[in-house]
């Protein structure tokens, strides 16, 4: 049976470090989560809404407290598609994708957070200022170009495996470059 008080308190302590790392003060963060690999299990074959449930709470209290726009990655059924809210595609201009995720088709926690959203939409792409993986379900192609990994304590969330990226600007100019000034 699959704590999920205990995996409350991963998801709070991933969200912690996160803000104290000081990358991510606004912007878009992306969240791909297998509720399954959380419990154990093969990513794809043992979703979770109570598990959902306590995640997505966590991460929206970034959007509360701090205006951080999240978006959750749907499984490879729907293309890894996201649901975002809709005022966060039309402020990007993302490209809207007609289908509604469910588990079997979404996952778990892309079905829970749509459920959940003011106003939810599915949309194909996006380029988030960072992102985190719970259980390697591949977000990287959601993130801005440059993406930079931020080592945190907290590794895993139940028995998923936990990556963390932020996003920097493509460093260009070569060696007499100046990209920070100083004071």
């Amino acid at each position: 049976m699959t704590d999920v008080q205990a995996i409350q308190q991963e998801v709070a302590s991933v969200v912690r470090q996160l803000l104290e790392s000081g990358h991510i003060k606004n912007g878009l963060l992306v969240i791909g989560c297998s509720t399954s690999e959380i419990a154990g299990e093969k990513i794809g074959t043992s979703g979770s809404e109570a598990i959902a449930k306590v995640v997505y709470n966590e991460w929206q209290k970034l959007t509360e407290q701090k205006g951080i726009d999240i978006a959750f990655q749907c499984c490879e059924h729907l293309n890894r598609s996201l649901v975002i809210e809709r005022s966060v595609q039309k402020q990007h201009n993302y490209k809207e994708v007609a289908a509604i995720p469910v588990p079997k088709a979404g996952g778990s926690m892309a079905s829970y957070a749509y459920k959940q959203m003011e106003d939810p939409v599915l949309v194909e792409a996006i380029e988030a200022d960072a992102g985190v993986d719970i259980g390697d379900t591949l977000i990287g192609m959601h993130l801005k170009r440059v993406a930079v990994p931020l080592r945190l304590e907290q590794k895993v969330i139940g028995q998923a495996h936990v990556t963390v990226a932020r996003t920097r600007p493509p460093l260009v100019g070569g060696a007499r470059a100046v990209y920070e000034l100083e004071e």
